[in-house]
């Protein structure tokens, strides 16, 4: 089966594997096999292991949607990370977000520093035409 994992900065998984184990908060627990049944279901916060060989991975998902037809599994996520286990790839997926809020934070501080200089600088040139 192929496997890919798609985020908005793109793919982060594309590989074949034996099979899948899916855990999702909301859904349970789930495996997808070689010929499968056609299936479409939501992965909220959970994760994927893969299965290759003796082999496996671990995907953290966080807002996905999982779709499976002919053996290929497209995974659409908000936001995900591929690690030996769970908790590490959890961890890592973590680190990266706090990362993201921390620049969100600053770029929202830039943005108004830079907007109360404009609205200085065009009340300095309106005094300036009187």
């Amino acid at each position: 089966m192929k496997l890919t994992v798609i985020t908005p900065s793109g793919v982060l998984y594309n590989e074949e594997v034996d099979y899948i184990v899916v855990s999702s908060k909301n859904n349970g627990d789930y495996a997808v096999l070689n010929n499968h049944a056609p299936i479409i279901s939501t992965i909220d916060v959970g994760y994927i292991k893969m299965i290759k060989d003796t082999k496996q991975l671990f995907t953290v998902i966080i807002n996905g949607v999982l779709e499976q037809q002919d053996n290929f599994i497209n995974v659409i996520a908000q936001e995900a990370h591929v690690g030996l286990n769970k908790d590490s790839a959890m961890e890592h997926l973590n680190d990266v977000r706090k990362e993201r809020l921390d620049e969100n934070r600053q770029r929202t501080m830039d943005f108004l520093k830079a907007e109360k200089e404009l609205k200085k600088s065009i009340k300095e040139a309106q005094a300036s035409k009187r």
